[in-house]
C-alpha cells in the first residue's frame, strides 16, 4: 500500500484454521472472558452494597475491578465476534480506538496498584493517622490521577502509533497490538519505535520504583511488629496486592519485550492471554481468597440463596 490513507481496515490473526483448535479457542477465550466479567462484576457489587466496605482499600479495588473490566472487554469480545462471523476485519478507527482503550486501561492499571501500595504503606507505617491521610476526597483524586495518567499515556502512544505509513494492513495478532502494528510501517520507525518504550519504561519504572519504596518500608514496619498476630494480620492485607503486582508487571514485560523480539507465529494468539486475559481474570481470585470480608460475604450471599431456593 502506497501510503497510510489507503488502510481503511485491517486483518487480524484468527483464532486458527483447524476446525478443531478454533472450537478449542474459541470457548477457552469466552470461558475466562466471562469468568473474568462476572467476578470484577461481583467485586464492583460487593463494595458498593456493603457499608462497612467502604474504605480506601476496597474503594482502590473497586477501581481496580472497572479497569480490569475495561481492559479484558476491549479486545475479547471483538475477537470472539470476528470468529463468530467468520471474519478477521477491524476497521482503521477501531483499530485506534481498540489500541487507545487498551493502553488507558493497562496504563491506569499500573498506576493504581502504585496509588494501592501507597494505600497499604500509610495503613501499616503511619496507622494513627491512616483515615486523616486517607480521606475520601484523597482517595478520590489518587484514583482520577490514576485514570487521568492512563488516560495521557494512551493518547501519546496512540498518537504516535497512528502517525506511520503502513505498508500491509495484516495485524499478527488478534487484537491491535502497538508492537505489531510498528512492524508494518513502510519508512523506517526506529526513533517511533525507541520513543514508544522509553516513554513507556520510564512510566513502568517510575511506578515500580514508588511500589518498591512502599513496600520496603511496610515489610521493614512489619517485620519491626513485636506481635506475631499483628504481623500475620499486615501480611494478609499486603499478599494479595503483592500477587496482583507480581502478575501485572511480569505479563507487562511479556508485553512490552515479547511482541518485539519473538517472531510472530500462530503462538502469539496463546501468548496474548497471559497479559491480556490473565491479570483480569484472575485478579478477583486473588482478592477473594485472601480477604476474609469478601469471603463472608461471599458465604452469607451463597447461604441466603441456598435457604430461598429451598423455601
Amino acid at each position: 500500500m502506497a501510503n497510510q490513507s489507503v488502510v481503511t481496515e485491517f486483518q487480524l490473526l484468527g483464532f486458527s484454521d483447524i476446525p478443531e483448535l478454533h472450537i478449542l479457542h474459541f470457548l477457552g477465550f469466552l470461558l475466562i472472558y466471562v469468568a473474568a466479567l462476572v467476578g470484577n462484576l461481583l467485586m464492583i457489587t460487593i463494595v458498593i452494597l456493603n457499608q462497612h466496605l467502604h474504605t480506601p482499600m476496597y474503594f482502590f479495588l473497586a477501581n481496580l475491578a472497572v479497569i480490569d473490566l475495561s481492559f479484558i472487554s476491549v479486545t475479547v469480545p471483538n475477537a470472539l465476534a470476528n470468529s463468530l462471523m467468520n471474519t478477521r476485519r477491524i476497521s482503521y478507527f477501531a483499530c485506534m480506538a481498540q489500541v487507545f482503550f487498551f493502553f488507558w486501561a493497562g496504563a491506569s492499571e499500573l498506576f493504581l496498584l502504585s496509588v494501592m501500595a501507597y494505600d497499604r504503606y500509610v495503613a501499616i507505617c503511619n496507622p494513627l493517622n491512616y483515615v486523616k491521610e486517607m480521606n475520601m476526597g484523597v482517595c478520590i483524586k489518587l484514583a482520577a490521577s490514576a485514570w487521568m495518567f492512563g488516560m495521557l499515556d494512551a493518547t501519546l502512544n496512540t498518537v504516535c502509533t497512528f502517525a506511520i505509513t503502513f505498508c500491509s494492513n495484516v495485524i499478527n495478532q488478534y487484537f491491535c497490538e502497538i508492537p505489531q502494528l510498528l512492524k508494518l510501517s513502510c519508512n523506517n520507525s526506529y526513533f517511533m519505535e525507541m520513543g514508544a518504550l522509553i516513554f513507556t519504561a520510564l512510566m513502568c519504572m517510575t511506578s515500580c520504583g514508588l511500589t518498591t519504596v512502599s513496600y520496603v518500608h511496610i515489610f521493614r514496619a512489619v517485620f519491626n511488629m513485636p506481635s506475631t498476630q499483628g504481623r500475620k494480620k499486615a501480611l494478609t492485607t499486603c499478599l494479595p496486592h503483592l500477587a496482583v503486582l507480581c502478575l501485572f508487571y511480569f505479563s507487562g514485560l511479556y508485553a512490552c519485550l515479547g511482541s518485539t523480539f519473538r517472531t510472530s507465529s500462530g503462538l502469539d494468539l496463546l501468548l496474548a492471554m497471559l497479559y491480556s486475559m490473565v491479570p483480569p481474570f484472575m485478579n478477583p481470585l486473588i482478592y477473594s481468597m485472601r480477604n476474609k470480608d469478601i469471603i463472608a460475604i461471599l458465604w452469607k450471599l451463597s447461604h441466603k440463596n441456598k435457604n430461598l431456593s429451598s423455601i
